[in-house]
């Protein structure tokens, strides 16, 4: 017996699909939190899953983008650690000193970006190669330079960290109306239609006319951006910097996973900011429900492999359902039997049974 997926299951778009799985996830919780006498929706409740929604969201943004790009970046990690010592050292105590600190620890993030970028474009050295070296780099450069924490951050500035709108972080809101930026760039701005191409198809998109370096170093240096403001926030939480705490957080697998959990593709051209939001947000829903149940902490990877695994094999099904049902005449078949329109099916049969090789993979 094969494997079927619903005839709206098929429909659907992935981002739907992963807000979908988010309520279920949410429901399934709550279930098991009140048999322990605990409320998944108490404000306190609430806080803590955006609190940690917050942090991963950020560097998962820009994951979005450089992945979207047909790349990958390793080095975010790195970048959220050395931009909260930046930051912390600059501010050192003095609220004064806050602009230019932040300032600068986002300037330090974009070189490590623009680095990123042209080396993945004009050397043309793959992203997961050219961020691994750079992540190195920094690595090294903060295990010579520090043996622990750093700075001083001031009570002005961890406002930003341990404030909120009732029980919703400010952290979080800046986190979303910054997605929300990004899905823009991506929907109405030429960045991100070129993005999409180069990522679709890189060749096929220079052959068009698109200038495929910029989009993808610009993707670069916008997720370096993210990765330091993901670092500013940890030095707000924690008031000073730290040189682990991005290698501690293991944001560079965990943003790929929400990315990959959001319905993104790895090989870029598709995907979208707000299925990776889902992503983020089904990871710290399942990290709270874990920490009420006092889950062992190394099952929380377990957990979090097996979803990944069960959603991508859901992406992957559809997409080959897609595929059968359009270039097949067994795709026909399964139409008229799932009750599609009577000139759908008769579109669908009238393909030739044998389809071109290059249509096999259907549009992106």
């Amino acid at each position: 017996m094969s494997f079927a997926l619903p005839a709206r299951l098929k429909r659907l778009d992935t981002t739907a699909i992963v807000f979908i799985a988010l309520v279920v996830v949410l429901v399934l919780s709550a279930i098991l939190v009140a048999t322990v006498g605990r409320n998944l929706l108490s404000p306190g409740s609430i806080r803590d899953i955006l609190t940690g929604m917050s942090v991963l969201g950020f560097v998962a943004i820009g994951q979005t983008l450089v992945i979207l790009g047909g790349s990958l970046d390793l080095s975010v990690p790195y970048v959220v650690s050395l931009t909260s010592l930046v930051a912390a050292e600059t501010m050192n105590g003095q609220t004064g000193m806050v602009l230019p600190g932040v300032l600068l620890a986002l300037a330090v993030a974009a070189l490590v970006g623009l680095a990123n970028g042209l080396i993945v474009t004009f050397l043309k050295v793959h992203g997961f190669v050219t961020t691994l070296g750079i992540g190195l780099i920094l690595k090294g450069y903060l295990d010579t330079k520090y043996q622990g924490t750093a700075g001083d951050a001031p009570w002005a500035f961890q406002l930003f960290g341990a404030t909120g709108v009732g029980p919703v972080p400010v952290s979080t809101i800046v986190m979303l109306l910054l997605a929300g930026l990004v899905a823009f760039l991506l929907a109405r701005t030429a960045f991100g239609h070129h993005l999409f191409a180069v990522g679709g198809n890189s060749e096929v998109a220079r052959l068009s006319g698109v200038r495929t370096r910029r989009p993808l170093i610009l993707a670069h240096v916008l997720c370096s951006l993210f990765a330091g403001i993901a670092g500013l926030l940890l030095a707000s939480r924690l008031g000073v910097g730290s040189p682990t705490v991005g290698t501690q957080g293991g944001y560079d697998l965990l943003s790929i996973a929400a990315v990959v959990l959001g319905g993104t593709l790895l090989a870029g051209g598709r995907g979208s900011i707000w299925g990776t939001i889902g992503g983020v947000a089904i990871f710290a829903v399942l990290d709270n429900l874990m920490s009420v149940l006092q889950v062992n902490p190394f099952l929380k990877d377990v957990v979090r492999g097996a979803v990944i695994i069960i959603a991508v094999a859901v992406y992957s099904r559809r997409r080959l359902v897609a595929r059968r049902e359009r270039f097949t005449r067994a795709g026909a078949a399964a139409d008229s039997s799932a009750g599609a329109p009577a000139d759908a099916r008769a579109e669908t049969a009238s393909t030739p049974e044998t389809a071109p090789a290059s249509s096999e993979g259907g549009p992106r």
